[in-house]
C-alpha cells in the first residue's frame, strides 16, 4: 500500500482543523447560553428579595458588556429611576435632582417609554435629538432601551449603556427583553 499524496494529506489536516475551530465555537456558544440561563436564573431566584432591580441591572450590565445599566418605573406624575449599575456620581446626582419627570426628551428611556417598543442608538453623540447630559454627565455612546409592558402599556424601562460605540447584539437584546419580563413580575409584586 502506498502512502497518500502529499495534497491528499494536506486536505486532511485542513480538514481536522476546520472540524477543530468548529468545535471550538459550538463550546463557547454552549458555554454562553449555559451563562445566560444561569443569569436568568438567578435573577428569578432574587424576585422575592427587595433588591431585585438592583440585582436585575447588574446582571444585565455584566452579560451583555454595558457599562451601566437602569431601571425606570412609571408613577403618577411621570417616570423615576429605580435602579442604576455603573453611573457616574455626577449622572446619578443628576436623576437624584430631577426625580419624577415625564419622559419627552429623545433618550432611549423616553423613546423606548412612549413608543412602547426596543429602542437602540449605536452612537447617542451623533444622534442629534439626544440629551446632552446623557452624553457628558452619563458619558453615554451605545444605547439599549427596553420598555416593561404589562397588559401593552408601559410601566418602565430597563436601558443599558456603553460609553464606546459598540451596538449591542440581537441575543443581547433578546435577554434584555427577558430581563424586561422579569423587572415587570419585580415591579407588580412590590419589590
Amino acid at each position: 500500500m502506498s502512502a497518500p499524496p502529499d495534497s491528499t494529506l494536506a486536505d486532511s489536516k485542513q480538514l481536522v482543523a476546520d472540524l477543530q475551530r468548529q468545535l471550538a465555537e459550538c463550546r463557547a456558544e454552549r458555554d454562553e447560553a449555559l451563562e445566560y440561563q444561569t443569569a436568568t436564573s438567578d435573577v428569578l431566584n432574587v424576585i422575592s428579595r427587595s433588591t431585585v432591580l438592583g440585582a436585575l441591572v447588574k446582571t444585565a450590565a455584566r452579560l451583555c458588556a454595558a457599562d451601566m445599566a437602569f431601571v425606570f418605573r412609571r408613577e403618577p406624575e411621570g417616570i423615576r429611576l429605580a435602579a442604576n449599575f455603573g453611573f457616574a456620581p455626577e449622572y446619578e446626582a443628576y436623576f437624584e435632582k430631577r426625580g419624577v419627570f415625564h419622559p419627552s426628551d429623545g433618550s432611549i428611556t423616553a423613546r423606548a417609554f412612549l413608543e412602547g417598543r426596543i429602542v437602540h442608538v449605536d452612537d447617542a453623540a451623533s444622534d442629534p435629538g439626544y440629551p446632552e447630559a446623557a452624553v457628558k454627565l452619563g458619558r453615554m455612546r451605545t444605547g439599549l432601551g427596553v420598555p416593561l409592558l404589562r397588559e401593552g402599556s408601559p410601566i418602565g424601562v430597563i436601558a443599558l449603556a456603553r460609553q464606546r460605540v459598540e451596538p449591542f447584539t440581537e441575543r443581547q437584546i433578546e435577554l434584555v427583553r427577558t430581563f424586561a419580563d422579569q423587572a415587570v413580575i419585580a415591579i407588580e409584586s412590590g419589590c
